[in-house]
């Protein structure tokens, strides 16, 4: 998937975190609420500007960077 589609990193929105291009919902946004147990069925309607697409855009984006993180629990 090519996530730069629908994702960007604008420094004069939301302090340069990864947003959904053309709105100012933040991945972590979409993450948050997915994590919290929203469906993307609810997301979607809450935020209609948003579809399957840019949840899957977030998703991917987030394993990506997950790939590249080192993270000690």
């Amino acid at each position: 998937m090519n996530f730069k589609q629908y994702i960007e990193i604008n420094p004069e929105k939301r302090f340069s975190k990864p947003i959904i291009k053309g709105t100012r919902i933040s991945v972590a946004d979409v993450l948050n609420w997915m994590a919290n147990g929203m469906s993307r069925e609810e997301i979607i309607s809450d935020f209609p500007e948003l579809g399957n697409e840019h949840i899957n855009a977030c998703l991917f984006f987030a394993a990506t960077r997950e790939d590249h993180l080192s993270i000690t629990i």
